[in-house]
């Protein structure tokens, strides 16, 4: 599909042999954004271990790794992870990223879209859980686009340079 700038975006999940090129982007995202969960050298993977995570998850029938590929660079990324017990195989949550040079693009819309789409077509998916930095507006945004609800505030979730930030926990019910 082309995206807003023109260039044809592809969504797809991980493979294996894009291991290499998804430890790359997973070291340079850090860099880019205080909003996610893991900040710069926390997450130290290799192309061995990501290999080993892309490998588990497309073992899974409840659990997924998608890729947003532009030019034939990992330009974003969603990866959903839902429970092993029978209880809560039904529901999990997902993190998004995409790459600072292709923000305002709608690649986080299109991965949205497309794990909403893939949740639905397991029929074991019934919920789809995240949370949010409560000064991430712009993220807030997108998951409300797509019918998440606020179900609540965890307070001081993050640290991060010595300040604490609130999370707000979102849902969305399939």
């Amino acid at each position: 599909m082309k995206i807003k700038d023109g260039r044809e975006l592809i969504i797809r999940k991980a493979k294996i042999e894009d291991a290499e090129k998804l430890t790359e982007y997973m070291t340079e995202i850090p860099k880019e954004s205080d909003f996610l969960t893991f900040g710069e050298n926390e997450l130290n993977f290799t192309p061995e271990i990501e290999g080993k995570i892309i490998s588990s998850m497309k073992d899974k029938d409840n659990s997924i790794m998608l890729l947003a590929i532009i030019d034939g660079e990992v330009a974003g990324n969603c990866t959903f992870r839902a429970g092993e017990r029978i209880r809560t195989r039904h529901t999990g949550e997902f993190g998004i990223t995409v790459r600072k040079s292709y923000w305002g693009l709608g690649i986080g819309s299109v991965l949205m879209e497309t794990l909403i789409s893939w949740a639905k077509s397991t029929k074991i998916i019934r919920k789809i859980n995240l949370r949010v930095r409560t000064d991430n507006k712009k993220g807030i945004k997108l998951y409300e686009k797509f019918g998440f609800e606020r179900e609540g505030i965890i307070r001081r979730d993050f640290l991060i340079n010595s300040k604490f930030y609130d999370s707000i926990l979102m849902g969305l019910l399939l």
